[in-house]
């Protein structure tokens, strides 16, 4: 991991920190006194590279390169909750690692994974974070700002839910969202090597609770 604080870069130097970048490994780099047009000039930039993930909080902006290890465990997670969904006959959208920004708030987030549900929306209702590498802008807060129903974070092989109650965030044994999603279970077959084999073991038994 790699993480620099660096003032009020210019944009073209900011692009020549991301070319230097090894992307088989988890890298942060951190940027304070960065206007909100600089982010949004990046974020065009940059469009729908899988390369990079920025997030912005008032004038901090930090991008990551995510590793193997956190695409495979972003994926497998992602899988599994689908095959939920559809074995439970819930509609679903799934939005993916959407940009969710807000100019009032001055914060913004590319979440791994983000849903809606029922219907689509302006928002998702559930957004997923995969933490490989700890440190940097507390992501939390920007979701809370920008009132996001229930974060999930996959951190250190565990699972944390975070359920927005009263505009706060509380850690919770269970979703909201989906109430009957025995998360137990879902965290057993994320830490399977072979996500293959992992869906249809969690299919069987989605169907035997069911």
């Amino acid at each position: 991991m790699v993480i620099s604080s660096i003032n009020s870069q210019p944009f073209s130097q900011i692009l020549d920190q991301l070319n230097s970048y090894n992307l088989e490994s988890d890298q942060l780099l951190i940027l304070s006194g960065i206007s909100w047009e600089i982010y949004a000039d990046l974020l065009e930039y940059l469009g729908d590279s899988p390369l990079f993930r920025v997030i912005y909080d008032q004038g901090i902006l930090q991008i990551m390169s995510p590793s193997s290890r956190h695409e495979i465990d972003k994926e497998n997670l992602g899988i599994l909750l689908e095959t939920y969904l559809l074995e439970m006959g819930i509609r679903f959208y799934s939005l993916g690692s959407t940009t969710w920004r807000s100019p009032h708030v001055k914060k913004g987030i590319e979440a791994d994974k983000s849903y809606c549900f029922g219907q689509k929306k302006d928002q998702p209702d559930l957004a997923i974070e995969v933490v490989i590498t700890s440190g940097g802008i507390n992501t939390l807060t920007i979701y809370q700002a920008l009132a996001i129903p229930e974060v999930w974070f996959w951190q250190n092989r565990q699972l944390k839910v975070h359920c927005l109650v009263n505009g706060t965030y509380l850690q919770s044994n269970q979703s909201k969202l989906l109430p009957n999603l025995d998360l137990d279970l879902l965290t057993s077959y994320i830490k399977w090597d072979e996500p293959f084999d992992a869906v249809l073991e969690f299919r069987k038994n989605i169907k035997k609770i069911d």
